[in-house]
């Protein structure tokens, strides 16, 4: 049997449109919590048409051999990637923001994170370092405490104002807390999505493009297409998720089968500003660079 060779797979069916790479909304954004290096680049070489982002997270940076090739693997795959805000927290906990400015560098990194899930942080604090690294990077922020205490007693109306403070500070994008386990921030305790939390930020005065959701299993995964749709910006996703999310977002999967067969739906045709991740100073990722030095103030 002879197959002609084709540069992407076919969809026959009448599926959600799904916004193309680079993009603006739709974005998957996976984590590497230190996946072997192997399986790593086959997922990567394989599927790359569907990811947009790679998070290193947990501080795994500086304790993973391999992470050049890692990072030289997305580059020549047209993914970008990132360091983790537990990174940044630490650094800043330990008074290494330049230290951690010159690692960026080193890295050629066009991404970076704002956090103050673990460690405490002032909002004006906050938005003095979103404001500064917004001088030469794209800058994510993230909203939401990883303790699930924290996260419970942090009212809906604090959410939307912290969104709003870190974007009208430089963040193009904010990330909204969920843990590796999807069981703090947007959950509750036992993983369950906050509706009426989804249902108030959604409404809320910025653009669904804004938001990225932290999403790590299925359960949650389909609680927020549902809720915000097949274009719906996801992060923390498992490297071994990739396409089973994607069947998600296209409902050709059992979970969201049927939740594009009415008509008139509620989901509406991306229409996203193209997003390179990039700031116009920042280089060009071909291969690795030191020696470039500048302080960070908060």
């Amino acid at each position: 049997m002879h197959f002609t060779k084709l540069n992407m797979p076919i969809n026959f069916l009448d599926t959600p449109k799904r916004s193309n790479k680079p993009r603006d909304y739709g974005i998957t954004s996976l984590i590497d919590n230190g996946v072997p290096t192997n399986y790593f680049i086959d997922v990567i070489e394989s599927d790359a048409h569907l990811i947009d982002l790679v998070k290193f997270g947990w501080c795994t940076a500086l304790v993973t051999n391999d992470l050049e090739k890692k990072i030289e693997c997305l580059v020549n795959n047209n993914v970008e990637y990132y360091f983790g805000g537990t990174l940044f927290e630490k650094a800043l906990s330990q008074n290494k923001i330049d230290e951690f400015y010159q690692f960026l560098n080193l890295y050629q990194c066009k991404i970076m994170e704002v956090s103050d899930g673990t460690l405490t942080i002032t909002s004006q604090d906050k938005a003095k370092y979103i404001s500064e690294f917004s001088k030469e990077f794209y800058v994510l922020s993230e909203v939401g405490k990883k303790d699930i205490i924290e996260a419970d007693n942090m009212p809906i109306s604090q959410w939307i104002d912290e969104i709003q403070h870190d974007l009208s500070a430089g963040a193009k994008k904010v990330i909204l807390e969920s843990r590796e386990s999807g069981k703090s921030g947007i959950c509750d305790a036992q993983g369950n999505l906050r509706t009426d939390f989804v249902s108030t930020i959604t409404k809320s005065s910025f653009r669904a493009s804004d938001a990225i959701w932290e999403a790590p299993n299925k359960m949650l995964q389909t609680s927020l297409i549902s809720s915000i749709g097949p274009n719906v910006n996801l992060a923390n996703i498992a490297f071994g998720d990739v396409i089973g999310l994607e069947t998600l977002r296209l409902g050709v999967r059992s979970d969201t089968f049927h939740l594009y067969d009415a008509t008139g739906s509620d989901f509406a045709v991306p229409q996203p500003n193209r997003t390179s991740f990039t700031h116009p100073d920042r280089r060009s990722n071909k291969g690795l660079i030191t020696g470039r030095h500048r302080t960070i103030r908060g």
